[in-house]
């Protein structure tokens, strides 16, 4: 794959994305390796030598809940604190991926809107992040941005919200691995969790954008109407490999 076929890659149609204009939490950590971050075509290191993550996605039943973090607010129900979200819990054992010979176990997926990673300082208007652990108790989180257009899978986990402190919403038997793109190259870097306690040490790895229907955007903003998105963080030097998909 060329340069010029990569940076296509890591800058997918982001770059005629949505101005990010509210939703963002304006904190910056004062913690060196956070995340989110935003993506500089000047910052990308092209590294094709590098292990490639072997994604390993099957089918599984979803529960789809509402993740609280105002649970002591006595308003909470009817409030929404930017760090809550949709969040699909998948079954064990029915996702994984594997990096240098280290499997990591697909936990869950939840969404934030807008994106949180922004692409040349534009965000998308959704972002997917596929949450994985290893025994060893490490993270590594895929990201997928999501930009309006045709109907995708992805709208079928939001075609129903679940309700903050109500049931849950259960999906039957679904594909996981309709949900990433085609294209598995990916750009990586080392950051942390984008929630409280915004815990390091998090190994990310963005992919290229899917689509979701105008209906299913509008409809997930509608409920966050002032986002659940953080804001981005200093790179503070680090650097932002992209490895192509062989």
């Amino acid at each position: 794959m060329t340069r010029s076929r990569l940076t296509a890659f890591v800058l997918p149609l982001a770059l005629a994305g949505f101005l990010l204009t509210a939703g963002g939490t304006t904190a910056q950590s004062r913690q060196p390796s956070q995340s989110p971050v935003d993506i500089s075509p000047g910052a990308i290191r092209f590294d094709p030598t590098l292990p490639r993550l072997e994604v390993s996605y099957g089918h599984s039943d979803l529960d789809l809940e509402y993740i609280r973090k105002d649970a002591a607010d006595s308003n909470g129900c009817g409030t929404r604190n930017h760090e809550e979200t949709e969040e699909a819990v998948v079954r064990p054992g029915t996702g994984h991926v594997t990096l240098a010979g280290v499997r990591y176990e697909l936990e869950q997926f939840h969404f934030h809107t807008p994106s949180e990673h922004r692409f040349a300082g534009r965000a998308d208007p959704l972002e997917m992040h596929f949450v994985h652990r290893s025994a060893a108790g490490k993270l590594l989180v895929i990201g997928v941005p999501l930009r309006a257009g045709a109907a995708s899978p992805v709208d079928r986990v939001l075609a129903r919200l679940a309700p903050e402190c109500g049931e849950t919403v259960a999906l039957a038997d679904f594909d996981l691995n309709t949900l990433l793109p085609r294209d598995r190259g990916t750009l990586r870097y080392n950051g942390s969790l984008t929630t409280a306690p915004f815990t390091e040490g998090v190994q990310w790895f963005l992919m290229a954008e899917r689509t979701v229907s105008p209906a299913t955007i509008a409809r997930f903003q509608g409920l966050f109407g002032d986002g659940n998105a953080r804001s981005p963080q200093p790179l503070n030097g680090r650097r932002l490999t992209a490895v192509p998909q062989i």
